[in-house]
């Protein structure tokens, strides 16, 4: 029986338009963040199919018509990451209300219009993630994904171990707490120490307030890493491009695939098939009986010498060994002939030969030595 629709859920799912977000659409088509979006279309930057919209509750779907300043924007572009190393004195935004240099003044020209994942204070340095998604970058800058930022840090003067525990155990600083740090005292360079320093929030000059908090002063901060990606070999300025592949392996299936480049379903593990039992053969050599071996060379101790060889049975009989007249074996042996003789009489075996009786000894006769029935010598007659 077919369940009944109730005439509200049907209402509603009438009324739910179709698409989504303009706000979200913009983000993912590599114009600005969803904040940002949300900024331009109160301002009256976005038209669809060519009315102005000053509200980002609009659903569109791909066959609406959208422009930004007059700009026709496109497809959604894959999304795509590259590392910046961000050299100190340029601000971390697009524009800057006291005239100061950004990192846009300073990006490559054939870059798409990008977006930095995080941030950079003014004085600090390094890694810098920019991305064309909008989605990808409020992904990685959400609280929950946790992942570890590395620092190299220089502070003034020569701190030891029990100095930056502190920091290790998490402080509280103008109300505000802090996570624990990770740590570690790396080398003193005349009056100055450098430390490397992980951190999971990311606050507004977390690690520069936390080090003067306990009476330090920071003169360099460099990123060398912000999760799985690392600063590298790059220098100050220079922009790396991270491949399609590292990105997915990275972030799963949170960034979108390049068409030209489809992610393919992970291959099943191969299973190894086991040598049949012919080619696992050992042939073990042994030295002949009767001869002591010497230091093991032929008395078998080498194993696996004709491996690939394996043993060959002959079905040959063996050969019978010689037997001695009388014995039990000649007489087996007898026995065995005559019956697969039809001529020759089959005699009862395990009797053994008669051996024949000795002749009595002829009684001496008078006239000589031999025996009873032999004609006497003749004398021949004397001269």
């Amino acid at each position: 029986m077919a369940e009944k629709t109730s005439p509200a859920k049907t209402k509603a799912a009438k009324t739910t338009p179709d698409g989504d977000r303009i706000a979200k659409v913009l983000s993912r088509a590599g114009v600005a963040s969803r904040r940002e979006a949300e900024r331009m279309i109160e301002l009256g930057e976005v038209q669809v199919n060519g009315k102005t919209i000053t509200s980002p509750a609009l659903n569109v779907t791909p066959a609406d018509r959208i422009t930004v300043r007059g700009d026709l924007v496109g497809e959604p572009e894959p999304a795509r990451l590259w590392l910046y190393y961000k050299r100190d004195g340029l601000v971390t935004t697009n524009s800057d209300e006291k005239g100061r240099e950004t990192i846009y003044d300073h990006l490559p020209e054939d870059l798409p219009r990008v977006m930095t994942i995080g941030r950079l204070d003014l004085n600090s340095e390094g890694l810098l993630l920019l991305t064309n998604d909008g989605e990808l970058k409020r992904k990685l800058e959400l609280p929950s994904t946790g992942w570890l930022r590395k620092y190299r840090v220089r502070v003034k003067g020569n701190p030891t171990d029990p100095d930056l525990e502190p920091l290790r155990k998490g402080i509280v600083i103008d109300g505000e707490r802090f996570l624990p740090m990770g740590v570690q005292l790396d080398r003193h360079q005349g009056a100055n120490a450098w430390l490397t320093i992980g951190i999971r929030e990311g606050k507004n000059r977390e690690i520069r307030r936390a080090i003067d908090s306990i009476g330090l002063i920071v003169n360099r901060l460099i990123r060398i890493s912000y999760g799985p990606f690392r600063l590298g070999e790059l220098e100050p300025g220079q922009v790396e491009e991270v491949k399609s592949r590292t990105l997915r392996d990275q972030l799963g299936t949170g960034a979108t695939a390049d068409p030209d480049d489809p992610a393919k379903p992970r291959a099943k593990p191969r299973t190894i098939a086991r040598p049949k039992p012919t080619d696992t053969t050992v042939k073990v050599s042994r030295a002949p009986r009767g001869r002591a071996s010497a230091g093991g060379a032929e008395s078998g101790a080498e194993v696996g010498a004709d491996v690939a060889k394996p043993r060959t049975f002959s079905t040959k009989p063996a050969p019978k060994p010689a037997a001695k007249p009388g014995s039990a074996l000649n007489t087996l042996s007898r026995a065995w002939k005559s019956a697969i003789t039809p001529d020759a009489p089959a005699k009862a075996p395990g009797k053994p030969r008669a051996t024949p009786k000795p002749k009595p000894a002829a009684p001496k006769s008078q006239t000589g030595a031999r025996g009873a029935g032999t004609a006497p010598r003749k004398t021949p007659p004397k001269r």
